[in-house]
Order: C-alpha cells, then structure tokens, then sequence
C-alpha cells in the first residue's frame, strides 16, 4: 500500500498530515470510495465505522487494518462535511489531491460506494469489502489477513 501513496500524503480527522509509510505499512487496506451526496454510502459507512471499530479500536492488539477515504464528493467542504460526521477515525486522501481520479482508474471504480480491499503493495484482494462486511461481519478480514500473507494472531 505504501507503494500506490508514495509520494502522497494522507490526512486524519484532525486535519493532520500523516506519512502512508507509516500508517499503512504491513497492514490490509480497505480503499473506500465514497460520497456524502450517495444514499447508499450514508447507509454502509456507519456499518464500516462499526466493523473499522471492533478491529482497530476496540482490538487488543489492534487489528493490522486501515482504510483510506478517496472522495468523491463535489467539494472539499463536502468532503470534510461528511468525513467527520459520519466516518470513523481512518485516514483520507486530501479532496484537492487529483491522484484519486488514477486510483478510480486503477481499481476500476464505476460507482460509489466501492471498498477495494488490498494488500501493501496495492494489489486486490477483493473488489467486494463492502458485499463481505454486510454478509460476514468481522469474519471477513480473516480471510483477507491470508491472502495478504500478514500472519497475526487474529480471533474473528
């Protein structure tokens, strides 16, 4: 993961700029494609806080598992708009940063919401993180830690 946001920098809730080495290195990333203007995301963001929350926040230790927002949202007060009311405490790429739109590209994203879950070196391992959270729950990062190959000691 650290090599699609080389060169890039993300932001948390707070505003602050956060290196992707850091943030995402050896960890399953869920790329969450997303708008405050689709009722269908406004539906399965709580349910990703929530899911985002068991593994990472409420994990001991935490789940090796983050996510990053790529809006597409019509503003970057939109887009913050609805980061902050309604998102969990993942990280975003910046509005103004044009790269999303080769990330849509790359991911093949038609439509939002679209949670592409992917391995550090961004390859897919599904393009259906939103389809598996609804029907498996947390079972679902189980199988996405093997194929990523990140071994931990994980209980879901």
């Amino acid at each position: 993961m650290v090599e699609v946001f080389s060169g890039r920098t993300l932001v948390n809730k707070e505003g602050d700029l956060v290196d992707p080495e850091e943030a995402l290195g050896n960890k399953v990333v869920g790329l969450y494609f997303s708008a405050a203007w689709c009722p269908p995301c406004r539906d399965f963001t709580p349910l990703l806080c929530d899911f985002y929350t068991e593994l990472v926040e409420e994990r001991e230790p935490p789940a090796q598992f983050e996510i990053v927002f790529i809006s597409s949202d019509k503003s970057t007060e939109d887009m913050v708009e609805y980061y902050h009311d309604m998102h969990g405490d993942w990280l975003a790429l910046p509005w103004t940063d044009l790269y999303k739109h080769e990330l849509k590209k790359r991911y093949n994203i038609t439509a939002v919401p679209k949670l592409v879950i992917v391995k550090e070196n961004g390859q897919v391992i599904t393009d259906k993180g939103r389809k598996q959270i609804r029907e498996q729950g947390l079972a679902c990062f189980r199988s996405w830690l093997e194929v990523a190959d990140i071994f931990q000691n994980f209980k879901g």
